[in-house]
């Protein structure tokens, strides 16, 4: 089960700790997540199990903070989707720069499997300029709350009707995919909100979309309207949610659950302010739900290469709590987890790293550390040890570790020290360059003095 040692998991392109910690082998044991007692019931309108992503890194992700996205970079975010997967991909509006079209225009030519889409306003002029550059089809939109009809474009409801079926009708004549999306979908009137998805699901689009524009809904709420609007139309529903609150991934869920088709993601959630939902975040929950599914569509090994490939294009590091690729995803410290991992990793792990081409960490290296873990740092370092030498060793390792910080380093010296010489008293070790001497004396374990 416990294969090698890892000291900086982040060089090694892993997500373990990079300090104080071992790399443990093996796959879950006996874990059968489909007997969850909390599994949610069969619902014949859930779309847990089949559910598409349309990602919008290449739109979405454009209007982060830190986003600028040259023709060469968008190529390979573009590819690199692709080839993880993904159903759709989504790039800015042609119409919001000569360098978008153009940019539009070379993705389109790449002859990637996923469908491409751009994300256009509901307009005449932008549905035109999006079709010349050959794009597989469009995601109309129009704010529909009070909000948006007052401050932002003024029209009413009986207008942006009109014209979302003139647009829509002409998108189809060119044979091209269309959804319509209201925006600010949560705090627009149900009643209007109903209406207009009723009119252009008549006329014949492919979807209707609900926004969370502000990321103001939570996942009840989101379950209430999706529900209550798959009543309403026969078409597929997509759904786009922000961040602000924390409940995107959570508010993505309820919308499959409640009958949601597709889901927009970005990579890393990057977007407008905190972004939408992550596509990494997303994988999480929906593996664990379905797990056949996810595995057989998606390529999870190729999610850290690609959440790497984002994050140094828009100067960002990945959180150390990110969902399966952040550092301290698969790491496991307290003594009495690591036991249990070692044991069988599903009791403190509903995710299996390996499936995403990832491993776990015990840590070892601290006061929390359990003589579990250092056995399997013990036999790692290739010595032997009895249960309780590793008892006595493990003592040690927990006395520096109160006295100061301590390194993979530090309690590797105390074990290959305590191993040569188990009762001769002062050990001399070296850590980051320096002699420490630590005196052994029953269960104590003292550092007398440092020199360079």
């Amino acid at each position: 089960m416990c294969e090698t040692s890892n000291t900086n998991g982040a060089a090694n392109g892993t997500n373990g700790a990079s300090n104080g910690t071992a790399n443990i082998g093996g796959d879950h044991q006996g874990a059968n997540f489909r007997s969850n007692p909390y599994q949610p019931v069969g619902d014949f309108l859930s779309n847990v199990g089949r559910f598409k992503i349309i990602e919008s890194t290449l739109r979405e992700g454009e209007q982060f903070a830190n986003a600028y996205f040259d023709q060469e970079t968008k190529i390979k975010i573009a590819k690199a989707l692709d080839e993880f997967g993904v159903d759709y991909i989504e790039l800015t509006s042609p119409a919001a720069s000569k360098q978008s079209k153009k940019d539009c225009e070379a993705i389109c030519k790449l002859g990637l499997k996923a469908k491409i889409l751009t994300h256009v306003r509901c307009n005449m002029e932008d549905a035109k300029l999006a079709i010349e550059t050959g794009v597989h089809g469009l995601d109309v939109v129009i704010g529909t709350s009070s909000f948006l009809r007052e401050h932002s474009h003024g029209k009413d409801m009986a207008s942006i009707e009109k014209t979302a079926i003139e647009v829509i009708e002409y998108i189809k004549s060119e044979g091209r995919e269309v959804r319509f999306s209201s925006e600010d979908s949560f705090r627009s009137d149900l009643v209007d909100l109903l209406s207009l998805y009723r009119a252009v699901d008549k006329v014949g689009v492919h979807r209707v979309g609900i926004a969370d524009t502000v990321g103001c809904a939570s996942p009840r709420q989101v379950y209430d309207l999706v529900r209550t609007l798959r009543g309403v139309v026969s078409c597929d529903i997509e759904t786009h949610f922000h961040d602000d609150t924390g409940c995107s991934i959570a508010n993505a869920y309820c919308a499959l659950e409640a009958g949601a088709t597709h889901i927009d993601t970005s990579v890393l959630g990057i977007g407008e302010r905190n972004g939408i939902t992550p596509l990494g975040g997303l994988m999480a929950r929906m593996v664990v739900t379905s797990p056949e599914y996810v595995k057989s569509k998606y390529k999870l090994h190729k999610l850290k290469e690609l959440e790497d490939l984002v994050a140094e294009a828009v100067q960002i590091n990945t959180p150390f709590n990110n969902p399966i690729t952040g550092f301290c995803a698969f790491t496991h410290k307290a003594g009495i987890h690591a036991k249990a991992i070692l044991n069988n990793p599903s009791t403190y792990e509903i995710l299996n790293p390996a499936d995403f081409g990832l491993t776990r960490y015990v840590h070892f290296a601290s006061r929390l550390t359990g003589w579990n873990a250092v056995k399997t740092r013990v036999g790692q370092l290739g010595l032997e040890m009895t249960d309780d030498q590793v008892k006595e060793v493990t003592a040690k390792i927990k006395a520096l570790a109160d006295v100061r910080p301590i390194a993979i380093d530090d309690a590797d010296s105390i074990i290959r020290s305590f191993h040569l010489n188990l009762h001769e008293g002062p050990i001399e070790t070296q850590s980051n360059g320096k002699a420490i001497h630590v005196e052994v004396r029953g269960d104590e374990t003292t550092e007398l003095a440092t020199g360079a």
